[in-house]
């Protein structure tokens, strides 16, 4: 069982940043890859980002890309995403899972057993 925690979410003006932390727990995070989603009012969550287990490999929404870095640390089991140039279109909340299936479609949020609650980003014009 993986437990997810996120953090650093908040209000930003455009062109601001801030980095989001996920604290994972109840298994050891180099096991499994992780992904970052958001989903905004009224709209599906999509995908943003994902990093490999262990190599970490990255991959990017392309409307991110260039913006947003993910990364990890393995000894800490954390993840982090460092969100910079934010557009009030990157408002949403912001879910960390975790791929403990090896995933074919990592894009897919329905594939994904372990969520974390949630973080809000807002960011204003």
């Amino acid at each position: 069982q993986v437990q997810l925690v996120e953090s650093g979410g908040g209000l930003v003006q455009a062109g601001g940043s801030l980095r989001l932390s996920c604290a994972a727990s109840g298994g050891t995070s180099s096991n499994y890859a992780m992904a970052w989603f958001r989903q905004a009012p009224g709209k599906e969550r999509e995908f943003v980002a994902r990093i490999s287990r262990s190599l970490g490999i990255t991959d990017y929404h392309y409307s991110v890309k260039g913006r947003f870095t993910i990364s990890r640390d393995n000894a800490k089991n954390t993840m982090y995403l460092q969100m910079n140039s934010l557009k009030p279109e990157d408002t949403a909340v912001y879910y960390c899972a975790a791929d403990t299936s090896r995933l074919s479609d990592y894009r897919a949020a329905k594939g994904y057993d372990y969520w974390g609650q949630g973080t809000q980003v807002t960011v204003s014009s």
